[in-house]
């Protein structure tokens, strides 16, 4: 089965758990790493003849072109991961769709191409910003993968439909790919990538995928951070414990890990991903 392969382009001080100590207009102030840690996972999806997609913030895209040059040019999808990493939920729907448009005009003059995928910065399309996907459809967005069908104190929507789908919203149909959960018993348990990847031991994860594949029958979609190969990487001297065990932990491991698991399942950019199932379907 095909499976998604995406990988949310941030850097380590950009994280929403580090957002209330550090505004925007501080970030130029810190080193930034996410180019040599962007590199290096292509490097690594080149050696494994794999494709993704990639969502860049637009902050990100405007700094450092070229680099999103060098993902599309390697193969990859280029998707927006917002401007500025601010969470949906806290903003009114025109600063959202201010925000996705300057994101996009980013995106779509370093790639040189359309822009037609979105992840919302830390899942945060929730029961409360459920607005956003009209928006996203209206500004000619057609696949989104932002509602986790899951509880976490950021985000989620517990009880959401776990399977690709197609939303149907006044400005028309906006395709979800949802970051992707195990049913086990009545919990929905997240094997998405993230911070569970770095926290479960790879052979979990990867019979956990595997019954996404088997058992549910579906397509899972994975997301990775370039901040997580990167055990070298400034720490940030704020946030409560928890925030810093969920940033640290495990990181060096991760690169290793993700290698392992690029071996173990075949993946397409999440696009892709999405109009193989809607094909097979005989969707529109």
């Amino acid at each position: 089965m095909l499976n998604a392969l995406t990988v949310d382009v941030e850097d380590y001080f950009q994280v929403s758990a580090f957002a209330p100590y550090l505004a925007q207009a501080d970030w130029d102030r810190f080193p930034s790493r996410v180019a040599g840690n962007t590199q290096r996972l292509l490097e690594m999806l080149a050696r494994r003849e794999v494709r993704a997609t990639f969502f860049v913030l637009g902050w990100i895209a405007r700094r450092l072109p070229r680099l999103v040059e060098e993902i599309r040019a390697a193969g990859h999808e280029i998707g927006s991961h917002g401007y500025a990493h601010q969470l949906i939920y806290r903003m009114s729907p025109d600063e959202f769709r201010a925000d996705l448009v300057r994101a996009r005009a980013a995106l779509e003059d370093a790639s040189g191409g359309p822009v037609r995928s979105f992840r919302a910065p830390s899942f945060s399309i929730t029961r409360k910003s459920l607005w956003a996907l009209e928006i996203l459809a209206e500004e000619g967005i057609r696949y989104d993968s932002s509602i986790f069908p899951v509880y976490h104190d950021r985000y989620g929507i517990p009880g959401a439909n776990p399977a690709i789908h197609c939303i149907s919203t006044p400005s028309g149909p906006l395709w979800e790919f949802p970051p992707s959960v195990a049913r086990i018993g009545p919990v929905n348990l997240p094997v998405s990538g993230g911070g569970y990847f770095r926290l479960y031991p790879l052979g979990l994860s990867l019979r956990l995928l595997r019954r996404v594949n088997r058992r549910h029958r579906r397509p899972f979609v994975f997301y990775v951070h370039p901040w997580e190969i990167d055990p070298q990487q400034p720490r940030v001297p704020f946030g409560s414990r928890l925030t810093r065990f969920r940033h640290y932990l495990n990181l060096a491991s991760t690169e290793k890990k993700l290698d392992g698991l690029l071996g173990a399942f075949r993946f397409a950019p999440l696009g892709e991903v999405v109009e193989q199932v809607r094909t097979e379907a005989g969707a529109a």
